[in-house]
């Protein structure tokens, strides 16, 4: 039984209860090692590899064990979980993960997130808390933004208990928005903004996003809530950069203007701080949102009013921020890396009454018939399916069904030949699967680990651009079948 603010938790006979963190490598995530690592058992999972390659995982001198964890992949996913009994998820997928990633960043996050709530559910995981962000009262809400209630709603949709917290600006050291705000504060006397980044914000300091994410863990009172989390300050955008810039000890000079183009903002912004533009880009979409909790009705029963913003800056630049020593597994295949791989991931509407295996076989059915059978023939079995041209005899792609790894919700096929595909080029098989999610509204349908024949050049002015060409004539038909279905 352990103490924290004015509850007790009961681990229910658990000694040393194992943790994992997914995001173990950020900065929230390290901050959080350090602050659990004394009490529980920590499983940090990376996307790396691991120096023990047989068991996939491998202890630091920290006491930290390390499981190499790729969250696109369910198998990676559920042997991360095996024994775990509570499960972090600090995780968003904004930065490319493939060569070529064809698919939006929300899309992403839905298969990494309903990857780690199905495997949570067969580990038997007794709570997943997530770290999300404030969502505001409007319903024109930023990509950015309706990610995050669709990855707390995906979380939830396999049985395990969720806590989700709803933070803003987290201030910390090696924060990526954090980051930012310095590098502008630090770079620039003058700046220009848009009227548009006028709304409110309301930061939260690292330390206490860390005490709110323990004082969750194992609380039953928090299962299956959502709270909103925030330090005691509210103010502009503006503000805050003239803020942070007095802390660094700099002037700075910020004017409104009536209107700049938020394009064009994400691309300034992102050569401005030598900044990812697919890190910059959604953060800037949300700043048109105000960032503000409605209440904080658990900071309030934990007593925790919060650091004032002023004096978490001073912390995140002043060094002093607790620190732990972080050993993650940093063995590259430079073979591996070489090899030019693909993911795609498509968003299809799901119509009522069908589930995921449906669309996966509707669709071998239905491509013949886009191409009025001239071009392209798709033979059927028990096994699998298998593509041809019309007039040849070898395969351009075979996809063999995996009845061992498939459900209804999430039918897998994988990649097992054809003149379209090279072999055993990954650590992950290449794969073509369909999950359903959202409460079956829709269904994404993901290439993992694809490794094409032809030269890159050719398949990106070629190929690539066909299946997003056909994936989105497949996405069309189906919203005309739901439609259909809805009139009867």
């Amino acid at each position: 039984m352990e103490q924290k603010g004015e509850i007790q938790v009961n681990h229910r006979g658990i000694s040393r209860p194992v943790v994992a963190i997914a995001g173990a490598t950020g900065f929230v995530g390290r901050a959080l090692m350090r602050e659990l690592q004394s009490w529980y058992r920590i499983i940090a999972l990376t996307r790396l590899p691991v120096k023990e390659i047989h068991n996939r995982s491998w202890t630091d001198d920290t006491g930290i064990e390390w499981r190499s964890c790729d969250l696109f992949s369910l198998i990676d996913a559920e042997y991360a979980l095996e024994g775990v009994n509570y499960a972090f998820y600090l995780v968003h997928s904004m930065m490319p993960s493939a060569r070529l990633t064809q698919g939006k960043f929300q899309d992403m996050d839905l298969i990494l997130a309903d990857n780690f709530a199905r495997a949570a559910a067969k580990a038997g995981v007794k709570q997943i808390i997530y770290l999300g962000g404030l969502v505001p009262d409007t319903k024109d809400l930023s990509l950015h933004l309706r990610s995050r209630l669709e990855v707390e709603e995906t979380l939830g949709s396999h049985g395990v208990p969720v806590t989700a917290l709803r933070a803003g600006l987290i201030i910390g050291t090696n924060g990526s928005t954090f980051r930012i705000l310095v590098r502008l504060a630090e770079g620039y006397r003058f700046m220009i903004f848009p009227r548009w980044t006028m709304s409110l914000i309301q930061p939260i300091a690292l330390p206490d996003i860390i005490n709110i994410l323990h004082y969750c863990m194992g609380n039953p009172k928090t299962y299956n809530e959502s709270y909103d989390v925030g330090g005691p300050d509210v103010m502009t955008y503006k503000d805050l950069i003239i803020k942070v810039a007095q802390v660094l000890n700099r002037k700075c000079y910020i004017t409104i203007i009536p209107y700049f183009p938020p394009w064009l903002a994400s691309t300034l912004l992102g050569a401005f701080t030598s900044s990812p533009h697919a890190l910059v880009k959604p953060l800037v979409e949300s700043l048109k949102h105000s960032m503000v909790a409605k209440n904080l009705r658990l900071q309030e029963e934990m007593n925790l009013p919060g650091l004032p913003f002023v004096d978490a800056v001073k912390l995140a630049v002043s060094g002093k921020e607790p620190r732990i020593k972080i050993a993650p597994p940093k063995q590259v295949d430079e073979k591996i890396n070489n090899v030019i791989s693909v993911r795609s991931v498509q968003r299809l509407t799901l119509p009522p009454g069908r589930d995921a295996d449906w669309v996966a076989l509707y669709y071998s059915r239905w491509l013949p018939r886009l191409f009025l059978g001239t071009i392209i023939r798709v033979k059927l079995d028990q096994n699998g399916c298998y593509f041809y041209f019309r007039f040849m005899r070898q395969s351009l792609l075979d996809l063999t069904f995996s009845h061992a790894r498939s459900s209804k919700d999430r039918p897998l096929y994988y990649i097992t030949g054809g003149l379209m595909a090279r072999l055993n080029q990954l650590p992950h098989r290449g794969r073509l699967e369909f999950h359903a999610v959202l409460n079956n509204r829709y269904v994404l349908v993901a290439i993992h680990d694809y490794v094409p024949t032809i030269p890159w050049f050719v398949y990106n002015a070629t190929q690539a651009l066909l299946h997003v060409w056909v994936m989105g004539k497949y996405r069309k038909h189906l919203e005309r079948l739901a439609k259909d279905t809805n009139k009867k």
